[in-house]
């Protein structure tokens, strides 16, 4: 009985959590008249590709095409910086390391809405609202939750592998580089992986920091979708669905990167 409720649970866990999964993909191929005549959990018959047909005939595809390269972007600038600074906090020996190193992680404690009026002021000083610099600029250089994970990583390692490297005569970049990289590709994949999805998913800065077409990414492009007169909920799914397409198959994919994410910040 208790493997019977378990199991329950689960399936009724899982059931809400695909729901409007379901929802999404179902109404992406209804007709306007299917959608007003059928119940939402109900696919539509006959199926149509004319929502995705209108909405990839439009300006949609640049928007696509924009947040590919902002999120391809963000995910190398992310693992070249981040690294760098991980490595800096595991294993260099600096005066306030660890202190700055807290201080740091502890801006994670701070909701990123509180944060996006300074940055926005800032880049205006700078000039540089509607370009590709501002839209990049903050988050290029790493985060904290990032560093905090290359951290850890790093400090998993054994240490007699940078002494017998500096016996060698190699320095802190050699070793960084020729030793120590190799070693981090699982979690360098996981990294990848959580900077992929959410670079992917950004919407409030990409909608405080640009305006016109040629910055415009994705997301504000589907949430520009339902402003006027009435809302085409079947042009809006159409577009839900090609941005949900990448993420499930990366999920598929990598999954296991995303779960051992949770593994190395919580046991190591």
């Amino acid at each position: 009985m208790k493997r019977f409720l378990l199991y329950a649970a689960l399936v009724t866990g899982a059931f809400v959590s695909v729901f409007p999964y379901l929802l999404v993909v179902l109404t992406a191929f209804k007709t306007q008249g299917q959608l007003n005549s059928t119940d939402p959990w109900l696919p539509g018959l006959p199926p149509t590709l004319a929502n995705i047909t209108r909405l990839l005939g439009g300006d949609f595809p640049r928007y696509l095409g924009n947040t590919v390269l902002m999120t391809a972007v963000l995910t190398i600038g992310q693992l070249v910086f981040t690294t760098f600074a991980a490595y800096a906090f595991a294993r260099l020996r600096f005066r306030g390391r660890d202190a700055l190193f807290w201080l740091y992680v502890a801006t994670m404690m701070v909701p990123s809405a509180v944060t996006m009026i300074p940055l926005f002021l800032i880049m205006r000083e700078l000039d540089v609202i509607n370009t590709w610099y501002g839209l990049l600029a903050p988050y290029i250089l790493g985060t904290p939750y990032g560093i905090f994970l290359m951290r850890q990583f790093f400090r998993a390692l054994p240490g007699g592998l940078e002494e017998a490297a500096r016996i060698d005569g190699a320095g802190p970049m050699t070793i960084l580089v020729r030793i120590l990289l190799p070693l981090c590709r699982p979690a360098l994949g996981t990294l990848a992986i959580i900077t992929v999805i959410s670079s992917w998913n950004s919407f409030l800065w990409p909608l405080i920091i640009t305006s016109g077409d040629d910055t415009k990414v994705m997301t504000v492009a589907l949430a520009g979708l339902k402003v006027g007169i009435g809302v085409d909920y079947n042009l809006m799914m159409a577009g839900g669905l090609i941005a949900l397409v990448p993420m499930i198959a990366i999920f598929v994919f990598f999954q296991r990167y995303i779960v051992r994410s949770v593994v190395l910040t919580g046991l190591k």
